[in-house]
C-alpha cells in the first residue's frame, strides 16, 4: 500500500484509511483505533450463512462505515476483498479499484473448517460486492485465472515486486550463505528448510527472518535450528525498510513453499523480488509462477521437489560459480522486475477510472 501512495501523491489528493500511522504525502490519514480488530467475523452469523451481518459487524468495517463520509471521493482503491464492501458503500464518483492479494475463499482452506464455513462467505463477498468494482488486480496469473472462472471478472496482473535498489551483487562466501524472509506459518513448512540445509555435504549456511506470525511455531523453528551446530540461525525479524540491506549480505534466498493450499500453489510473493532487489540468486520448489521467472531470468535453480532432501540434492550439486552466476542475473534482472514497472498498471488502472 506505501507503493501505491507514493505512486499516487503527487498526481492526486490521497486521503489513507487504515491503521498505523500517517503514510508521507498523503492530505488527510483517517487512522483506525489499534483496539478495533479486523476481521473477526461472529461466528452465530457464519452458522446462519447470515453473511450481510456477518461483514457489516465486523468491528473495522463497522468503524469505517461510522467514522469515514460518503460521496465525498473520486476514486477508492480498496486492498484486498474485505475492503471492497465497505469501498462501494462510500459511492465514489468514478468507481472502486479492487487490488486482491489472494484468492481469499480459498485463503486458509488447509485449516480445519475453512471450506465448509468460510469459504461460501468469502464467495458471498465476492460475487455481491468485488464483481460491482470497476476494475481489478492481483498478484499473480493463477489467482487472476480463477476469479475469472468463478465470479467473471478479469483481474491484470501487478505483481508483489519490491523497489528498485541501485546496488552490485558481493562476492560469493564460503560457506555459501543462504537466507529466508517472511511469515512464521506452519502451512508453508519451514522447517523443510533447516532440515535440508542441516543434512547438505555443501559448505552453506541458513538464516530466517520470520515475522512473528504464529510464535509457537517460531520456538519450534528455534529449538530445530540449534541442533544444527549454528549452521542455521532463526533471526528477529527487520523492518521492511531495512529489508533490502539485510539480505545483500547473503548469497542466495531460498523459498520452497509446500502447496498445502491454493494459494501457495499459485504463489508469486514480495520475496522473490526482494531477492532480485538484494542481487541474491534464488532456490525454490517447483511452484508454478516463481519456477517460471527463476528459469527465465536464470536467477537460480529450482529444486524437484519441496521435501528437504529435494533442497539437500540440490544444495551439494551447487557451486559458488552457480551462485556467482545467478547473483549477475539478478542484477542484470532488477530494473525490469523492480516494482516500478509494477506500479504502472495501478497508476494505468486509476487512470481509466478517473478519465470515466
Amino acid at each position: 500500500m506505501i507503493k501505491q501512495v507514493e505512486a499516487f501523491r503527487d498526481d492526486y489528493e490521497v486521503t489513507t484509511v487504515g491503521y498505523g500511522p500517517v503514510p508521507a504525502g498523503v492530505v488527510a490519514h483517517i487512522r483506525i483505533p489499534d483496539d478495533v480488530q479486523h476481521n473477526i467475523l461472529d461466528d452465530k452469523y457464519i452458522t446462519r450463512r447470515d453473511y450481510r451481518r456477518a461483514y457489516w459487524t465486523l468491528w473495522s468495517i463497522d468503524w469505517v462505515r461510522k467514522n469515514v463520509p460518503r460521496r465525498r471521493w473520486d476514486v477508492v482503491l480498496a486492498n484486498d476483498v474485505e475492503a471492497v464492501p465497505i469501498a462501494l458503500r462510500l459511492r465514489p464518483l468514478r468507481g472502486v479499484h479492487a487490488d486482491l492479494h489472494e484468492y481469499s475463499p480459498l485463503l486458509h482452506e488447509d485449516w480445519e473448517g475453512w471450506r465448509e464455513r468460510i469459504t461460501p462467505y468469502v464467495e458471498w463477498v465476492c460475487a455481491k460486492y468485488v464483481t460491482k468494482a470497476a476494475s481489478w488486480t492481483t498478484v499473480s496469473k493463477g489467482l487472476a485465472r480463477e476469479y475469472e472462472k468463478n465470479f467473471g471478472f478479469r483481474a491484470e496482473l501487478a505483481t508483489n515486486a519490491a523497489p528498485y535498489r541501485d546496488a552490485d551483487p558481493t562476492a560469493v562466501h564460503d560457506p555459501i550463505r543462504l537466507v529466508h524472509s517472511g511469515a512464521a506459518m506452519g502451512d508453508r513448512r519451514l522447517e523443510s528448510l533447516i532440515a535440508g540445509v542441516a543434512n547438505s555435504s555443501a559448505s552453506v549456511s541458513l538464516d530466517l527472518y520470520l515475522t512473528l506470525n504464529q510464535p509457537a511455531y517460531v520456538e519450534r523453528l528455534r529449538e530445530l535450528a540449534d541442533e544444527t551446530d549454528g549452521r542455521v540461525r532463526v533471526m528477529d525479524p527487520v523492518p521492511y525498510s531495512d529489508l533490502a540491506r539485510t539480505l545483500g549480505e547473503y548469497d542466495v534466498g531460498v523459498h520452497l513453499l509446500a502447496p498445502t493450499n491454493f494459494n501457495n500453489t499459485w504463489a508469486l510473493p514480495n520475496k522473490l523480488f526482494d531477492y532480485v532487489q538484494a542481487r541474491l540468486g534464488v532456490i525454490v520448489g517447483p511452484t508454478v509462477e516463481m519456477a517460471e521467472y527463476v528459469e527465465r531470468y536464470g536467477l537460480g535453480a529450482v529444486a524437484e521437489g519441496f521435501e528437504p532432501e529435494d533442497l539437500t540434492r540440490l544444495l551439494d550439486a551447487t557451486t559458488a560459480q552457480d551462485v556467482a552466476r545467478w547473483k549477475d542475473a539478478s542484477a542484470r534482472s532488477a530494473r525490469e522486475l523492480s516494482a516500478e514497472s509494477q506500479v504502472e498498471v495501478w497508476t494505468s488502472a486509476i487512470a481509466a477510472l478517473v478519465a470515466r
